[in-house]
């Protein structure tokens, strides 16, 4: 254990340098009024390792999580970088820090609140996770510390050509689903996820009001078919777990709908929709055709599709495989993409073309 603090201690003050000598070099580039900050919020598709500094069970504090890119565990769930790290790149800015880690902070830059298994219910992995409400509070702490930096009009300036991403929703699905909980079986399917589009909702109008107006979402992943669903399904080899699927399709459904309604009643408000879903289906049935050798199971994990949730070894099953090669799955953990996966998403999201996103993509929205 003492090991683990010592990794993450060296790697914040790694993390510390580099973001200084990136921050002179992106300030150098875009010039320091010129550059666009990065927001996120949301879940472990995001999380820098903000989990790192609470309590909870829910971290990848350790190996083999980080092995690829970093070398040591970053409180990543990934081999590597996530989305939200190429992002930054493309944009041309540091990598964003979590925003609990210890430390000076460049919040002209941005900041990372995500944290692994939140949602925008609070009641989502409660006590576990940073929820949605609670990372815009924190959202809401950084904007009165910029004001106190640079004044009220550069801060006004600033966030509002700044680009909030999310990432958020899956967890709410899923958890009901992971405790055996009765709350699904109180509301119809569209009910629920009308609440966690409700609180999502929320969310984006409080930021809209603190001067936010170019937001970037990623829709919802496949979640019946990822390696952890698949080892819930028994008797089906290979079969997803098709009772979460239409959650999911609603609630893509929904998002969209909503960000195009924001789009038309709020002033100056912009969006870029993502949607993830046949991305990774067509990663997870067709693996060759995008240079992967397995697209179901996972690299890192035990059981069936290495869907048990044990890479690691520091959760309740301690025993677990562990590929040779990360970059020829889809999946590293139970739950959750390899880097390249990510990196591919990620250019998507930036570049792609109005196939693969809505209103703008990302690099649109950064071209203010």
């Amino acid at each position: 254990m003492a090991n683990i603090s010592f990794q993450v201690s060296v790697f914040a003050f790694c993390t510390s340098i580099s973001l200084l000598l990136m921050a002179t070099q992106s300030q150098g580039h875009l010039g320091f009024d010129k550059h666009v900050p990065l927001f996120f919020f949301g879940d472990s598709y995001f999380d820098a390792g903000n989990n790192n500094y609470i309590n909870t069970t829910l971290r990848a504090n350790y190996w083999p999580y980080g092995d690829t890119f970093f070398k040591y565990p970053t409180g990543r769930f990934s081999d590597g970088r996530l989305i939200s790290d190429f992002i930054a790149e493309y944009a041309e800015l540091p990598l964003i820090p979590p925003y609990l880690q210890p430390g000076s902070h460049q919040f002209t830059y941005g900041a990372n609140f995500a944290s692994a298994g939140a949602g925008a219910l609070v009641e989502t992995s409660q006590g576990l996770v940073i929820d949605l409400h609670s990372q815009l509070s924190y959202f809401k702490s950084v904007k009165r510390l910029l004001r106190q930096k640079l004044g009220d009009e550069e801060a006004k300036a600033l966030l509002s050509r700044a680009v909030y991403l999310f990432s958020v929703g899956g967890n709410d699905y899923i958890f009901p689903f992971q405790t055996n909980s009765s709350v699904l079986r109180s509301y119809s399917h569209e009910e629920f996820v009308g609440l966690v589009i409700a609180n999502i909702t929320a969310v984006i109008k409080e930021i809209y009001r603190e001067g936010g107006r170019n937001f970037g979402f990623l829709g919802l992943d496949p979640l019946g078919c990822l390696p952890y669903a698949r080892a819930i399904v028994q008797g089906e080899s290979g079969a997803c777990l098709e009772k979460i699927t239409p959650y999911v399709k609603l609630h893509n459904k929904a998002i969209s709908k909503l960000l195009q309604k924001l789009e038309s009643e709020l002033k100056g408000f912009r969006y870029s929709l993502s949607q993830i879903y046949e991305f990774l289906m067509e990663r997870i049935n067709h693996p060759s055709k995008y240079g992967f050798e397995e697209g179901k199971a996972a690299c890192c994990g035990s059981g069936p599709y290495g869907g048990i949730y044990s890479c690691g070894g520091k959760r309740e099953v301690k025993e677990y495989d562990l590929c040779h090669n990360a970059s020829e799955y889809v999946f590293f953990d139970s739950g959750h993409p390899t880097e390249r996966v990510f990196q591919q998403f990620a250019k998507q999201f930036w570049s792609g073309t109005s196939n693969s996103t809505t209103s703008y993509n990302l690099k649109a929205l950064f071209e203010t």
